[in-house]
């Protein structure tokens, strides 16, 4: 059976087009305009990446961090993530949703108490980012038993011996890092560059779905059209930042802006 996450890149490649994938962090301001931004962005986003708020973040630049703090400081707790989830999937027009956070807090959870309500609540896939390969064969597989998209990620340094491994390994989607930074980074990297990189990626398996994330922006988003997926974030957290400063409705700023982002990438 063909999972939600392959479907959405199926109809995204059938309109000649990447799949947008949006990242918020959930609770971010708070709980129930947490779960309204998602419900608001999904007219024009293809796969929702939800943040799980986390204190020491490895990857996270200062905007996912400054959203995982507002979060924190409203009091949301992992229970209340997956009840975000769990709300935003009885929406009528949910798109597949990726949880994303670290090992930390499934191995304290339990990882098959874990990785079972993630299937309960309509969890989609999953990205664990300090849990690489070969160390995730295992949690890998307990996903796939499960019918999550377990996602592998990539790096520019990732050597071609073992990007052969992880994409050998992997589900239907792979996470491609554009470039060596946190989040939320100016690119330090040409579009040409990440996209020349991109593609000996592709070479090797053609049949995977490949995204690019780090550094995507509404002002260079129109130079990776020929990606199967592009990564939203960072810009996404500072637009809540910006509206709350300004005393702004966020869910009504980034459907604006989740639409401004789809249109270029038609």
């Amino acid at each position: 059976m063909i999972s939600k996450i392959s479907s959405a890149f199926k109809k995204c490649k059938k309109e000649n087009r990447p799949a947008l994938l949006t990242y918020t962090v959930a609770g971010d301001n708070s709980k129930k305009k947490s779960l309204e931004i998602l419900k608001s962005i999904s007219f024009y986003a293809d796969i929702l990446e939800v943040g799980f708020p986390h204190n020491a973040p490895t990857a996270d630049g200062h905007q996912i961090q400054n959203s995982s703090f507002r979060a924190l400081k409203g009091g949301i707790k992992i229970k209340d993530v997956f009840q975000i989830v769990k709300n935003y999937k009885k929406s009528k027009d949910a798109k597949p949703c990726i949880l994303m956070g670290y090992y930390q807090m499934v191995y304290k959870y339990g990882e098959r108490k874990f990785v079972k309500k993630c299937k309960q609540v309509g969890v989609n896939g999953l990205i664990i980012v300090d849990l690489p390969w070969p160390d995730n064969k295992e949690f890998s597989q307990l996903c796939k038993r499960n019918s999550i998209t377990f996602v592998q990620l990539l790096s520019p340094t990732t050597s071609r011996e073992r990007m052969k491994k992880i994409i050998a390994s992997s589900h239907d989607m792979i996470y491609y890092i554009s470039m060596l930074s946190t989040t939320g980074g100016k690119l330090k990297v040409s579009p040409k560059k990440i996209l020349q990189n991109y593609y000996k990626i592709k070479k090797i398996n053609k049949t995977k779905n490949i995204v690019i994330g780090f550094g995507i922006t509404n002002k260079n988003i129109a130079s990776f059209k020929k990606a199967d997926g592009l990564v939203v974030g960072s810009a996404l957290c500072k637009e809540i930042e910006n509206s709350i400063k300004n005393r702004q409705n966020p869910v009504i700023k980034l459907n604006r802006m989740v639409k401004n982002l789809s249109m270029k990438i038609r």
